[in-house]
């Protein structure tokens, strides 16, 4: 009765799911892990936990939603097994076995009729997929635009959830635009500062030995410009004629949460 309890109290908090694989959520995780909504962006710092929080959420959904279509996408696909691997890791945590041939695979069908499939980042990989229930997309910063159309549509049938994780590259592409104009997201900020792993003598060492649009971009979340940029993105919108409408809507100062 006890071990039904615990079952249940898992499956409707994520937050107790996190805990039941030895993680403890810092409160922007909590948040997240306890956030109903399906469009959600993550502008974070390097180490903060961005990608194990996702993990989570694919797990939590592919196992106390029988039948769901959970797709990890990523730039390259060393980002993508990293990503998996840790879906992989709580799921032994729980007490279940992965096949042997999962990482090579990259995905993992469970007992109850749900998939879990990671996938380096293109066209051509992810075409074949439709009636996605979750779409992780890592490293969102650093993917093709063209990919991030050519996914959306796998949600237009099921209704599914879509996470967009990231630490900034640059003021252009479809993170930066959505990050910065999109509707219908909730978003999430998280720099070095408010992560409790990363130490104040790690940030001031880092500070000093790097370039300060390095050090800004990826550890305080700061979309800087990128060095083959010929204009600032000020300048470019500046240039724009208001009388037409660009492709993703006027720039807007996002509505985040902070850790």
């Amino acid at each position: 009765m006890t071990l039904l309890a615990d079952d249940l109290r898992m499956a409707f908090d994520r937050v107790a799911f996190a805990r039941s694989v030895e993680v403890e959520p810092d409160d922007w995780q909590a948040d997240l892990l306890r956030s109903g909504l399906d469009r959600i962006l993550l502008n974070c710092c390097r180490q903060s936990g961005k990608s194990t929080t996702a993990a989570l959420i694919a797990l939590h959904r592919a196992l106390y939603h029988p039948g769901s279509l959970v797709l990890i996408l990523a730039p390259a696909e060393r980002q993508a097994k990293e990503t998996f691997g840790k879906v992989a890791q709580a799921y032994r945590k729980l007490g279940h076995s992965v096949a042997p041939d999962s990482y090579r695979k990259l995905g993992m069908r469970l007992a109850n009729g749900s998939r879990i499939e990671a996938l380096p980042g293109s066209e051509k990989t992810i075409r074949g997929f439709s009636g996605v229930d979750l779409l992780v997309l890592d490293e969102a910063s650093r993917v093709d635009d063209g990919l991030y159309f050519a996914v959306r549509p796998m949600l237009a049938v099921s209704g599914g959830a879509l996470i967009m994780l990231s630490t900034p590259a640059g003021r252009r592409g479809v993170f930066f635009e959505e990050w910065t104009g999109g509707a219908g997201w909730e978003r999430y900020e998280v720099p070095a500062e408010e992560c409790p792993r990363i130490s104040e003598a790690f940030l001031e060492e880092e500070r000093r030995s790097l370039p300060r649009r390095i050090f800004d971009q990826e550890y305080r979340c700061v979309f800087v410009e990128t060095e083959d940029a010929i204009f600032s993105f000020e300048d470019v919108v500046g240039a724009l004629d208001p009388g037409v409408t660009p492709l993703f809507g006027a720039p807007a100062e996002p509505e985040e949460k902070t850790g």
